[in-house]
């Protein structure tokens, strides 16, 4: 039963502000440098090779549904430890999950040099004089990804510890080191695809070689000793044994269909989707900050039994997710033809309508993202994730019926949209009856005011842009008046009284600080 102690509240909230700062700083410093580093990528692989890259890399990842699984068991475990403050549970915790993640890492290589290995060469819609390069690409990709399944134990350790700083500075020394790759890549003679490959894997392994480092100097928790403790491995692989069913699904869905793509349209399609990923990454990663600095806040509140910071934590982070990405993407989805020619040298064909659509699902999706994390936080899981994943697994036919008939490349992100929305009702229905979730007071407070901000935003900058000229002044001109509409209608009409007044106080104290 959770009860009402909102004791911790304050010092929760500076924590998530402080956090939030941080990982927003990591978040502006990886965009800006990942954005260069990806048209200069582009333009030296070309597009072909650029596609290559990518849709290599989707049979790979094809098997990351193992790591996802538990990559979330683990995060929530050691979430759920903290939160009780039990440090020696927490130590084992984190043992026990680098010892399922180490045999998770052998299993990959198992698969991808059998199974994954035989569908690169007989299913692959590749050039066939681009083979050899796309065999070494194939190779160092698996190394990249395994060296990211065992470090996932020290990233989450680092989360559930809130260390953003670390995590923050971190990052953008990786985005530098792979800002310092393409220029080397642009010095180098030879394959450049298959140079980049090799480049990337070294970059991944310095970072999880300091990641290693600071979890034993920082956290005695990290240092791993083997042990069996049977009921506490049961524990995590039941957790992540449901959770398998969400990880195939959502492997399944962008993984699966990179592959249709390739298979019904070719590379340059995937370098399309691929180059529509580099920009909803960067807006997405607005959101996904937020929430991360949010989301052990919401576990630790469930597991401190802290009924109404744990129901407030779920309809702001919803609410806030959404307008900011909104926010952030409204100007984007307005001006995407231009951006992308600003941008970028060479525009694959459907990089467009790719960029716009996968902006649309992300926007339903960062709404999606508390509530999963507050089923999570219950710890029961098992059907919740059948029929979430039996859902979203329903992507993989749309998809490949939409391809198979015809239509455009892009008519797979509808589908996705589609099954997104009725994704959110679902989670909506399964919080009310696993936590007594206030499902009306959500669709009010929550749902119907970001419609209404959304409907109310949209009007004037798009119409301002009808009537000017598709250059970087009319850029500025409806950037600048999509960022008032939507903060004007978000402040009047998206937030309640005492959200506005909590904004203001807080300004008030950041210039204060200044």
């Amino acid at each position: 039963m959770i009860n009402n102690n909102n004791n911790s509240m304050p010092s929760n909230n500076k924590r998530i502000a402080k956090n939030t700062l941080m990982l927003y700083f990591r978040m502006f410093i990886t965009m800006v440098v990942s954005l260069y580093t990806s048209r200069i990528v582009l333009n030296t692989l070309g597009i072909e090779d650029f596609g290559i890259y990518n849709i290599v890399g989707s049979v790979v990842v094809l098997f990351s549904f193992l790591n996802s699984a538990m990559s979330g068991a683990t995060q929530r475990f050691l979430n759920f430890e903290l939160g009780k403050k039990d440090f020696n549970q927490l130590s084992k915790v984190f043992s026990a999950s680098l010892s399922v993640h180490i045999l998770i890492a052998l299993i990959i290589l198992l698969l991808s040099e059998t199974i994954g290995l035989w569908f690169m060469n007989t299913q692959l819609n590749l050039p066939q004089e681009r083979m050899y390069a796309a065999k070494w690409v194939y190779q160092f990709t698996i190394i990249t990804f395994i060296i990211g399944v065992i470090k996932v134990p020290y990233n989450a350790s680092i989360i559930a510890h809130e260390r953003m700083s670390f995590y923050a500075y971190i990052s953008i020394i990786e985005v530098f080191l792979k800002l310092v790759i393409v220029f080397i890549l642009q010095l180098y003679g030879e394959d450049k695809l298959i140079f980049y490959a090799l480049l990337i894997s070294v970059v991944t392994l310095v970072i999880f070689v300091v990641f290693i480092i600071y979890c034993h100097q920082k956290f005695d928790s990290t240092h791993y000793h083997f042990f069996i403790d049977k009921n506490l491995y049961k524990q995590l692989l039941s957790f992540s044994g449901w959770s398998l069913f969400g990880s195939v699904a959502n492997v399944g869905k962008i993984q699966i269909i990179n592959i249709f793509l390739n298979i019904f349209c070719g590379v340059t399609v995937n370098a399309a989707r691929g180059i529509a990923n580099q920009v909803s990454n960067a807006l997405n990663n607005f959101v996904s900050n937020f929430q991360i600095a949010f989301n052990p806040q919401i576990v630790k509140s469930y597991a401190a039994n802290e009924k109404t910071n744990f129901l407030k934590l779920i309809f702001q982070t919803s609410k806030f997710s959404c307008f900011l990405l909104f926010f952030l993407s409204l100007p984007v989805l307005i001006n995407t033809e231009y951006i992308l020619k600003l941008w970028l040298k060479i525009v694959p064909e459907y990089t467009a309508e790719f960029c716009q659509l996968t902006i649309i699902y992300l926007l339903i999706e960062s709404i999606s993202g508390p509530l999963w994390m507050s089923v999570q936080a219950t710890g029961k899981i098992k059907n919740y994730q059948i029929v979430i994943s039996s859902v979203l697994l329903l992507n993989i036919p749309i998809s490949y019926i939409l391809l198979k008939y015809n239509f455009a490349p892009y008519s797979v992100m509808w589908g996705n949209i589609g099954i997104s929305i009725i994704a959110l009702i679902i989670r909506i229905i399964f919080l009310k009856k696993l936590v007594k979730f206030p499902t009306i007071n959500f669709i009010n407070d929550v749902l119907f005011r970001i419609i209404i901000v959304t409907i109310f935003s949209i009007p004037l900058p798009l119409i301002i842009n009808h009537f000017l000229n598709s250059d970087l002044l009319s850029l500025i001109i409806t950037t600048i008046v999509a960022f008032i509409s939507v903060s004007v209608t978000i402040y009047y009409i998206g937030l309640k009284k005492e959200e506005r007044l909590f904004v203001i106080n807080e300004l008030r104290s950041f210039f204060k600080r200044e």
